[in-house]
Formats: structure tokens, sequence, C-alpha cells
């Protein structure tokens, strides 16, 4: 069982993304915004971080690149769950510090698959 935090502002996201985590059997921390997810992850150290983009405060390339950058949290593998399903996008995430890339709407085996294979390398 792992812990996982997801970071989304749409309370409908964080309430799909939850619900099929924990039926995967793992323990989920969630965060609404940027900040908050980079606020979490310091104080929870989760083993993975389901991040979204497009939100307020701190959007989710800024939020990565802070927790891919600090020494504390830079373990932790961050998959963006995103809209924004453009090349440049995905390029730039990584850039940003993400490991992986799921766009929404959400494929839930493909996500399924995606946190076994991060959570079995980690």
């Amino acid at each position: 069982m792992a812990r996982i935090l997801i970071v989304d502002d749409s309370p409908s996201q964080l309430f799909q993304l939850r619900k099929i985590v924990e039926a995967m059997g793992h323990v989920v921390v969630t965060a609404e915004d940027g900040l908050q997810g980079v606020e979490v992850a310091k104080r929870e150290i989760p083993d993975l971080i389901l991040m979204d983009v497009v939100m307020p405060n701190l959007n989710g390339f800024q939020a990565t690149r802070s927790i891919s950058r600090d020494a504390s949290t830079s373990h932790i593998p961050i998959v963006l769950v995103t809209t924004k399903d453009q090349e440049t996008d995905r390029v730039w995430g990584m850039r940003q510090g993400a490991k992986g890339y799921v766009t929404k709407p959400i494929n839930e085996s493909l996500l399924k698959k995606t946190i076994q294979d991060f959570l079995k390398s980690a």
C-alpha cells in the first residue's frame, strides 16, 4: 500500500482520482492547488504524486518544478494528469521534473498501469 498525493483544484476530478487510487488499495492525500500541493508533499513525503496542471496560485508545472528541485522531495515521482494534451505541454512538463504524463479525460486502465509502474520502480 502506497501513499499517493493527488493535487487537483476540481472537486469532481479529485473524487474520481481518489476513487481509482483507493480501489487499488492505496492511501490518498489531497491538495487543492499547486501551492498546497508543494506544502503537502514536503509534510507527507508521499510515494507518488498525481498533479493537475491548470490550477490557481501555483500551476502544476510550477509545483512540479518546486517539488522536483527540493532535496527533501526530489525523489518523489510526479505524474502530470491534465487536459493539456499538446506535445509541447508534455515536453515542458518533463523538463519541470515530471516522470509521467496522463491526459484527461482519464483512461482508468492507463492511469492504474502508470501508478503500478511507478510504484514498482520505486
